[in-house]
């Protein structure tokens, strides 16, 4: 489904809480957590759903509304007065002209991330939920995300420990970031996923550029050397879900990751087919 093809109406008011850095100091990257209450009661959402964001383009531009989707980080809860509160990650981010060579700013994250507490926001939705928790509790959950792709996980490794419970499968993040101080709530300031880090079905390991300086790709092949045998064994079981979320240009790198993986390009490709088919492959890029 293209982002045109979401629908702009209802539209709902939102009451920015907070908004707090989540990169660490000294970071090229600002990526920000807002927390925004919602005004109208009716709003609800469950795990692993996206929100969209109005906000009006610049006059130069003809003002045209600009929709952008953002995948909710947390799990649905209420404000004070039974608001609907809704928690969102955001990259600050710009954008080159292909023609002009122009720097423009994007729109819709630089609106977010200069929004302050009080400030309101313009939503719609919520859309989709791809990341389904399987009803069994012995499944396996392979949870792949690139940059903010680490916002629905965030949401569905809490319920899973947290509402669920007794989770049996192995639950294994693997998170690619340029740089260490890039990642995002595994990092100095935020480590969110440590709460989780004493479950004996739980691991979360790091994927970093070698060379971050040079804009070498991120090493994805590094990251789990050690634990190949692990992956291999997974994708053989019938009951392991591969979830992947991020910027489109890692479709590309685990192709190739997976192809290795598996012997070649065209066995992983048909491998990937079928868990596909099965709905044991599923993907929210963007």
């Amino acid at each position: 489904m293209r982002l045109q093809d979401y629908p702009t109406e209802p539209r709902y008011t939102a009451t920015v809480k907070s908004s707090e850095a989540i990169t660490e100091e000294g970071s090229e990257v600002e990526v920000r957590e807002l927390v925004m209450s919602v005004d109208e009661h009716e709003f609800n959402f469950e795990i692993g759903q996206s929100i969209g964001v109005l906000v009006e383009g610049p006059a130069e531009f003809g003002g045209s509304l600009h929709h952008r989707l953002y995948t909710v980080a947390d799990l649905p809860s209420e404000g004070g007065e039974g608001s609907p509160e809704i928690t969102i990650v955001v990259r600050r981010c710009n954008y080159i002209d292909d023609y002009s060579g122009e720097e423009y700013v994007g729109v819709n994250s630089n609106f977010l991330c200069d929004r302050r507490p009080g400030d309101k926001v313009t939503i719609t939705g919520p859309f989709g939920m791809p990341f389904q928790v399987p009803d069994d509790k012995t499944a396996n959950l392979m949870l792949i995300g690139l940059g903010t792709g680490i916002a629905p996980f965030r949401a569905l490794v809490k319920h899973i420990y947290r509402n669920v419970g007794e989770w049996q499968g192995k639950v294994r993040l693997l998170y690619g970031a340029q740089t260490g101080l890039e990642l995002l709530y595994m990092n100095n300031k935020r480590d969110d996923f440590t709460n989780y880090y004493d479950e004996d079905t739980f691991e979360a390991f790091k994927a970093l550029s070698p060379r971050p300086n040079w804009a070498d790709p991120i090493a994805w092949d590094y990251a789990i050397e050690d634990r190949i045998e692990e992956i291999q064994d997974m994708l053989d079981q019938e009951n392991t879900y591969v979830y992947v979320a991020g910027q489109k240009r890692i479709r590309d790198a685990l192709d190739r990751l997976f192809g290795d993986l598996t012997g070649s390009r065209d066995t992983w490709a048909q491998r990937k087919a079928d868990l596909v088919e099965q709905g044991r492959w599923v993907e929210l890029l963007y």
